[in-house]
């Protein structure tokens, strides 16, 4: 059969699944996937249950949230590719030895496109004993708008993923306080569908995950001005130096996934972030949320590198 899969938003740390299609993982493992834009991160599992797509990429966070509100609604994922957070916290001054509250008694400009990011951060507060509603949060603004204001000394701090936080550091008044992949496992992009499909389809979910194991050996296997080379048609207007300074970056800080099981501790601590500020009410067990019979079974196999 013919895959659409959804594509949750364009953005660097996405890397390995525009790797997937750029070295030709799905072709090699016999499967036709077809990539269709989502109308935003909102839209992506929406459009999955209307039927726009069989199979999306995105956050645990959105299937959490359906099932919280729809449990019939059956979304799973079955394979994770994102194991930890792609987000930095930049200020504008060195802060080798930052810690979270430090936060205190400056002004913070967190992420408003997506939740998942400040989401991930209250918890992080939260466990280093700060209460997140003590932080000074700026006016909601978009990634770019608080790139602006950091660098018009507006705010103190903002939270932005790459290729914001490299032009910061570049341009010499962004300094990287926090990388949240530091933290360690945190589920935060998968393969997702509906058991429904993975019942149906069983052998299409096994190839598109073996696909995907191929691709993050070969990831494993290179560096980040090689990934870069493979996937910059993705990002024609980004310099290429750029987009592999990005990929080098994350590689380095483990965000990336080196085989397609999710991480039980992952789902888990994001579960717990979600249900510590009321984004959900369901304290789901990994079972709930995950099928990783697909990833485990390509783990046995142990295919080699696309």
């Amino acid at each position: 059969m013919t895959v659409t899969l959804i594509e949750n938003f364009r953005a660097v740390f996405y890397a390995p699944f525009y790797a997937a299609f750029a070295l030709g993982a799905y072709k090699a493992e016999n499967v036709d996937v077809r990539l269709e834009a989502s109308g935003g991160a909102a839209q992506t599992l929406t459009g999955l249950l209307s039927g726009a797509g069989q199979v999306s990429w995105g956050g645990p966070m959105r299937v959490m949230h359906v099932l919280d509100e729809q449990p019939q609604s059956g979304l799973v994922s079955f394979c994770e590719v994102v194991g930890r957070d792609p987000f930095y916290l930049l200020g504008r001054e060195p802060r080798p030895g930052f810690r979270l509250r430090d936060l205190a008694n400056r002004t913070l400009a967190v992420v408003s496109e997506v939740p998942t990011p400040w989401y991930c951060l209250q918890h992080d507060l939260r466990l280093a004993g700060v209460d997140p509603a003590t932080v000074k949060r700026a006016p909601a603004a978009s990634m770019a708008e608080n790139f602006g204001r950091l660098r018009a000394g507006e705010v103190d701090v903002i939270q932005v993923f790459e290729p914001l936080a490299h032009d910061a550091v570049a341009q010499g008044f962004g300094h990287v306080w926090y990388s949240a992949a530091s933290r360690g496992p945190a589920s935060y992009t998968t393969f997702n569908t509906t058991r429904g499909f993975l019942e149906r389809e069983a052998d299409t979910a096994l190839r598109m995950t073996r696909a995907m194991y191929r691709t993050q050996k070969w990831i494993a296997a290179h560096d980040g001005r090689a990934l870069a080379e493979t996937i910059a048609g993705y990002f024609p207007g980004l310099p290429l130096t750029t987009l592999a300074a990005c990929l080098e970056r994350y590689k380095a800080s483990g965000i990336w996934n080196s085989n397609p099981l999710q991480s039980s501790a992952g789902v888990e601590w994001l579960r717990d972030a979600m249900l510590a500020c009321g984004a959900i009410k369901t304290c789901f067990a990994f079972a709930d949320l995950s099928d990783m019979s697909c990833a485990e079974q390509v783990m046995r196999e142990d295919p080699d590198s696309i």
